[in-house]
């Protein structure tokens, strides 16, 4: 679940609010242990995702780097390079006769 959640600071353009809603959303089903919600947990589910994002915003608004901003692509890039290397290792070995 919450294996999903990446960095959103220093990018170029920067992190969306979509972007931090869904990683925000991730947290709070991580915490609560509830993919979805409940009807009578709804309401407070949604206020978690709510408060916790607009922390998010501001953490992410108030920090700063020296470091040049970061690609998207380059970062799905290695991404995707890193699991298929860790995969690859862990399937099993074809014997054909």
């Amino acid at each position: 679940m919450c294996g999903n959640i990446r960095p959103l600071f220093n990018f170029e353009p920067p992190s969306s609010t979509e972007e931090i809603h869904n990683a925000t959303l991730q947290v709070v089903r991580k915490i609560s242990g509830h993919p979805k919600p409940s009807r009578i947990n709804q309401e407070v589910f949604d206020a978690a995702v709510l408060e916790i994002a607009a922390a998010a915003q501001t953490l992410i608004d108030g920090l700063t780097t020296n470091s040049a901003p970061k690609n998207r692509e380059d970062e799905i890039a290695k991404r995707r390079a890193k699991n298929a290397k860790r995969f690859a290792k862990n399937e099993p070995a074809l014997h054909i006769k």
